[in-house]
């Protein structure tokens, strides 16, 4: 991998005479070593200018080469046709890619669940090329957070922030009714793509689990 890595393994000691004691390999997945030495403050910002705020936020430090946002729209996800956003993530993700572009992606529901009608059943490489990623409750109910599983344990390691938000706890915001105001380069059915000449700026507290992203200044003709 190129880099430091933590293993999974297990061993049997227990064999037949004369046969080999057995290892095995689990999982193998890059060391994430934090280098940060102080702490972000994510509590003096003035609210209008906050795209999403959460205290449930894994990762640490600052981001500041986001342009591009994609993000599945909250009004209209349709729970029964998650695999179809999904698949209308994925063609996002791969463009951006494609451009060398990173990018922060915000959806409904537990991103990468095994079970569609619990959120949008991505793989890994369907959204490989965000650098950050919100997932936020659906309209009607919320959901656990996907923290803890090995699908949000590789995104950690690859060092992607991630925000939970739960509305209806009022755990957390994300200013829907601004990202839908803007004007998308693209949209499909479900999700749309924003681009901006200002770069998004994430800033999470990893100490106290805390984060903000703020959004980016939009020339007025672009309003």
């Amino acid at each position: 991998m190129g880099t430091p890595v933590e293993i999974e393994f297990a061993v049997n000691m227990t064999v037949p005479p004369g046969k080999p004691r057995e290892f095995g390999l689990l999982q193998m997945r890059p060391l994430v070593i934090n280098r940060e030495l102080e702490e972000l403050n994510v509590e003096t910002y003035d609210p209008e200018k906050l795209l999403c705020q959460s205290a449930q936020v894994l990762g640490n430090g600052v981001v500041q080469d986001i342009y591009d946002i994609v993000f599945v729209d909250y009004h209209l996800f349709d729970r029964s046709r998650s695999l179809d956003v999904a698949a209308e993530v994925a063609s996002f993700n791969s463009q951006m890619i494609a451009e060398s572009r990173p990018y922060l992606l915000i959806g409904v529901g537990r991103w990468g669940t095994l079970d569609p009608w619990l959120g949008i059943p991505v793989a890994w490489d369907q959204i490989s090329g965000a650098r950050a990623i919100v997932e936020t409750a659906f309209k009607e109910m919320s959901v656990t957070p996907s923290q803890g599983s090995h699908f949000f344990q590789n995104i950690t390691s690859f060092m992607i922030g991630y925000f939970s938000v739960n509305t209806h706890s009022h755990q957390g915001s994300v200013d829907w009714d601004w990202l839908l105001q803007q004007t998308p380069l693209e949209k499909k059915e479900f999700t749309k793509h924003l681009r901006f000449t200002s770069p998004v700026t994430i800033k999470i507290n990893g100490h106290q689990n805390k984060g903000i992203i703020l959004k980016p200044e939009v020339p007025r003709e672009q309003r």
